[in-house]
């Protein structure tokens, strides 16, 4: 079956504007401040996810 333009399906990233980014930011923070110790590889992901985050939403010097 083909997808149709604008589904979920056509495997582009979703667009997200900088509000919705600090949301998601601070949802991200405060879930690997709640993780438990042994959840290792959990926190390495969630700091990589963080640290892009913070790269797209830090303002670009011209």
């Amino acid at each position: 079956m083909r997808s149709r333009e604008g589904q979920f399906s056509d495997a582009r990233p979703i667009q997200r504007s900088r509000a919705e980014k600090e949301k998601l930011l601070r949802e991200l923070k405060d879930t690997l401040a709640g993780l438990k110790p042994h959840a290792a590889s959990m926190r390495v992901t969630l700091q990589a996810r963080i640290k892009e985050l913070e790269a797209e939403i830090a303002p670009t010097s011209r």
